[in-house]
């Protein structure tokens, strides 16, 4: 059963991303037959250009948005320890580990290939996570890496880029050429599309990584428990941080942005409001029906992560 939901997951996924990359390509090709054939070959090598320098300078950038310290084992010994044991499971090397200095209560995996994965920790989840909880958070990043999909989100969120740089050309080339029009109103629509596509790729890799983190061991209650955790944590956080970091929040476990909207919702799941979700109340959820508000569904198309609800039931179905 687990292996069909990862197989049901990965089209998912595949589909999505082949969509996106066929629309640039329609696109693409509606320029050069507009312009000759000049135009396609100077915005294959923008394209080009955008998605390497977004792999090459996307790690960077993360580290200097998180401000991040990596830590030695003696440092931070029961992450090493976690992080080593799972990753040894998972059958990848073990990623650096590091501590970013932000209050926020939130995890995150980033890096290029498998070899290069970092899976860092904010200060602020140390405080509010017990020891399962965080190694069921910690499962869910290095499930992240074990599935490639932080390239993958590198390379999808290029494309949308692509079209804004496209729109934004024609807009201001001065150009009273029909033909100039019609490419901007197809790239707009790409960008509008491309995004759309890229949130969700973002929310699907999101239910993968949960479903990995399962799959190395981690009871889902405990993920259930830290996901839940994390929506208040994060509704309760300083919203100038928050700010500061919604930059790189598709790399979070949650919708640090959404998390106010999420609570009233979410207080179905803690049945004796103890403020965690244990293994009978997830037990429970598996059989009960959940209420999610109309403006929450418009939400979740706009999120990089699944509605809060709905994905805690999913871990219900998995336990």
């Amino acid at each position: 059963m687990k292996k069909l939901g990862t197989l049901r997951l990965t089209m998912r996924l595949y589909l999505a991303m082949a969509f996106l990359f066929g629309l640039l390509y329609v696109i693409v090709t509606l320029i050069g037959y507009f312009l000759g054939f000049g135009g396609p070959t100077v915005y294959a090598i923008l394209a080009i250009a955008i998605i390497l320098g977004q792999y090459l300078l996307g790690p960077k950038l993360v580290e200097m948005s998180m401000r991040v310290r990596y830590v030695s084992p003696e440092e931070a010994p029961k992450l090493h320890t976690m992080i080593e044991e799972m990753a040894m499971k998972a059958g990848i090397p073990k990623p650096k580990v590091g501590i970013s200095e932000v209050n926020i209560p939130n995890a995150f995996a980033f890096g290029r290939t498998k070899g290069d994965g970092r899976v860092c920790v904010t200060r602020g989840i140390l405080r509010i996570l017990d020891e399962g909880e965080l190694r069921a958070v910690l499962g869910h990043e290095l499930s992240h890496i074990n599935h490639r999909d932080m390239a993958v989100i590198t390379l999808v969120s290029a494309v949308p880029l692509i079209f804004y740089y496209i729109f934004i050309s024609t807009l201001f080339s001065g150009s009273r050429n029909d033909n100039a029009g019609l490419i901007g109103i197809a790239a707009l629509a790409g960008y509008v599309i491309g995004q759309i596509i890229v949130l969700f790729i973002s929310r699907v890799r999101e239910y993968y990584a949960d479903q990995g983190s399962i799959e190395l061991g981690n009871p889902p209650h405990e993920l259930a428990s830290a996901l839940y955790k994390l929506v208040y944590g994060s509704a309760a956080a300083n919203k100038d941080e928050i700010k500061e970091v919604e930059g790189v929040k598709a790399f979070f476990v949650n919708d640090i942005s959404d998390a106010g909207n999420e609570i009233e919702d979410l207080k179905q799941l803690d049945l004796n409001m103890d403020g965690t979700i244990s293994e009978t109340e997830l037990e429970e959820l598996k059989y009960a029906r959940t209420r999610i508000g109309t403006g929450s569904q418009i939400m979740e198309l706009l999120s990089t992560h699944p509605n809060m609800v709905k994905r805690v039931k999913r871990l219900a179905e998995l336990s």
